[in-house]
């Protein structure tokens, strides 16, 4: 490994891999990460098995994609490290089922989200280094990065560390799916969940989807077309974050108007106010002291009826129907990437 930055102690920059041995793989998921992650890894020049079960709906693909598969059992009995990349519900079932029983004594088990280590729902065995590594991108951009020889930027974790080497481990398999390309930022297992969820739950999906729903809300209970108010909150809402993305806030404010940035300079506190940062210490102090996942895990366990409601009630929204309208003459989209899969974190 490089030396870490000194300025940035949990800063690594291009790690490289074990040049004398790259260890077996097993890849126990084919989603969007997992797919990702393993055609990475065998470009990167590992030795990478999938482990899938008998005739489930991802084995053809993997097998259309030229990799051994074997049933989760099979592939983790032989692999030096073990990456579980199934969705967070299902892996303790998996762990005490599957990889417990056959994990090699001294392998690596690698998550991509810290969520059943983190909240007591997998306590992995006690000879087992425990690592995480989570690229901050949908499997198909994970993908896209690599194949032109860049990378989506990633963190990484060390629980436990049995060997002495469970951060070298770690920082390989985040070299092998492209992530070191960018840096890779040391982290905690309790960090990455909880920053995680929270980012999810108060900005990315939960927050964001509100806001554009109120938004379009506010504007048709006054009168505007439902066509335009979907222009001015959802649509155009891409523009502003490409511009996020590529540059953050002050690339916003080169580009946006000088009419657009004083309204937003003077008008978004009004929006976004003490009681809204309130209410995301709220979000913060449930994901914190574990309510969040008790309640999720309880959903998942009594066969996610409200989940289920809540979400047709989203996809229900009268903005949708406006939306799916519109977007039809929107040719430009037809020829875009497909939209990621609905997991993204560990399907």
């Amino acid at each position: 490994m490089t030396p870490r930055d000194t300025t940035y102690p949990f800063l690594h920059k291009d790690a490289t891999m074990d040049s004398t041995r790259k260890p077996t793989l097993a890849i126990i998921g084919y989603g969007s990460q997992g797919r990702a992650h393993a055609l990475n890894l065998r470009d990167s020049g590992f030795d990478v098995t999938v482990g899938l079960r008998p005739g489930g709906p991802t084995e053809p693909k993997a097998k259309g994609d030229g990799f051994t598969v074997k049933s989760p059992a099979e592939a983790v009995r032989g692999a030096d490290l073990v990456a579980v990349l199934t969705p967070d519900m299902v892996q303790p079932q998996l762990y005490g089922e599957v990889i417990e029983p056959n994990i090699a004594p001294g392998a690596c088990l690698l998550f991509a989200h810290g969520f059943n280590v983190h909240y007591g729902q997998i306590t992995p065995r006690d000879d087992l280094d425990v690592v995480l590594v989570a690229p901050k991108g949908p499997g198909a951009l994970v993908r896209r990065e690599y194949e032109i020889g860049r990378g989506v930027p990633s963190v990484y974790a060390v629980h436990q560390d049995r060997s002495g080497r469970a951060e070298e481990r770690a920082l390989a398999y985040c070299a092998g799916i492209g992530g070191a390309r960018q840096n890779a930022i040391r982290t905690t297992f309790k960090e990455e969940t909880e920053t995680d969820l929270f980012g999810e739950q108060a900005v990315l999906c939960g927050g964001a989807t509100r806001l554009v729903q109120a938004g379009w809300e506010t504007l048709v209970d006054a009168g505007y077309q439902p066509e335009v108010a979907y222009y001015e909150c959802l649509h155009e809402l891409k523009l502003i974050v490409d511009l996020f993305y590529e540059g953050g806030i002050t690339r916003m404010h080169e580009f946006i108007s000088e009419t657009a940035q004083y309204g937003a300079l003077t008008r978004g506190d009004v929006v976004v106010d003490g009681e809204t940062r309130a209410r995301m210490r709220q979000v913060l102090a449930e994901i914190q002291d574990g309510t969040f996942a008790r309640q999720w895990i309880a959903e998942y366990a009594a066969g996610n009826a409200n989940y289920r409601a809540l979400k047709q009630a989203d996809l229900e929204h009268p903005i949708e129907a406006v939306g799916c309208r519109l977007r039809a003459n929107m040719k430009w989209l037809s020829t875009a990437p497909a939209a990621p899969a609905q997991q993204t974190k560990a399907a």
